[in-house]
């Protein structure tokens, strides 16, 4: 097999490059067989392979460097910045959501997710948390999400991903996250993945509307919130988010970084 593949590299949730969620975008169409091995190749927390369908619509795949996901949120709003500025219906495995990139900016709408209590043993120990608020799995868009709100510090907590995975697993979920309120306007959030083949994920962008939802429930926060991640890994993020049931949005800057070619 000889092809060249364009790709695009972009830090999604930051205003400077080398930060934020890096995302690669392959622009060129690609042969599925190649698509995961592309996404080792890279490394990266996520790579998208989009086909543009007409004007305003694109279906997407979607890679970690371990397996492909229904949905993610931070490729989402990076790859329709790529794309271009307009307002896109993008299409994935997990669902339909709609993309609105404009200048330095992206912002997608999200479907209220399916909050519903779930047990936390074992869940606190696994990230060294000493205390919980409240612990749902969060579920939309094929996607399914642990949320720990807690009111202790997660700036130094060292979760063990062995048993992270484990608790991943008992859930059926994708990924444990923990968030604790700043103030009525500002969440610090962690999101650990390590069955999808990332420890923890700088800046998530499908989590971000569920926490913002829990957040109003736990503490009253307001329905607009900054959502402040990934400082721990050395990749600050910002996350804008609008949490209002059935209108749930979540954006933020997205920043180019580098584009080259795959020549495999």
């Amino acid at each position: 097999m000889s092809v060249e593949l364009r790709y695009r590299l972009v830090d999604v949730f930051s205003d400077v490059p080398l930060a934020g969620n890096a995302l690669c975008v392959v622009l060129d169409p690609c042969p599925d067989p190649v698509m995961a091995a592309i996404a080792r190749e890279v490394n990266l927390s996520e790579t998208t392979f989009p086909t543009v369908l007409d004007e305003g619509r694109y279906q997407m795949r979607i890679f970690t460097p371990r397996r492909e996901l229904p949905f993610a949120g931070h490729p989402s709003l990076g790859t329709a910045w790529v794309l271009g500025p307009r307002r896109w219906e993008q299409t994935t495995e997990g669902g339909t959501v709609v993309v609105e990139a404009e200048g330095a900016r992206a912002r997608m709408s999200q479907p209220d997710p399916v909050l519903t209590d779930t047990d936390p043993d074992g869940l606190l120990e696994a990230l060294s948390l000493s205390d919980a608020r409240a612990v749902h799995v969060a579920e939309a868009v094929g996607l399914r999400h642990v949320v720990v709100a807690t009111d202790a510090s997660i700036d130094r907590i060292c979760p063990q991903p062995a048993a992270v995975a484990a608790a991943s697993r008992r859930s059926g979920a994708g990924t444990v996250a923990a968030v604790r309120r700043l103030d009525d306007r500002t969440l610090h959030l962690r999101v650990f993945a390590p069955v999808l083949g990332v420890d923890e994920d700088p800046g998530t962008g499908s989590v971000a509307g569920p926490v913002a939802l829990v957040a109003r429930s736990v503490w009253g926060t307001s329905e607009d919130v900054t959502i402040l991640q990934g400082a721990e890994v050395g990749r600050p993020c910002r996350i804008e988010v609008h949490a209002e049931p059935g209108e749930l949005r979540v954006g933020g800057r997205v920043t180019a970084c580098a584009e080259g070619r795959f020549t495999l």
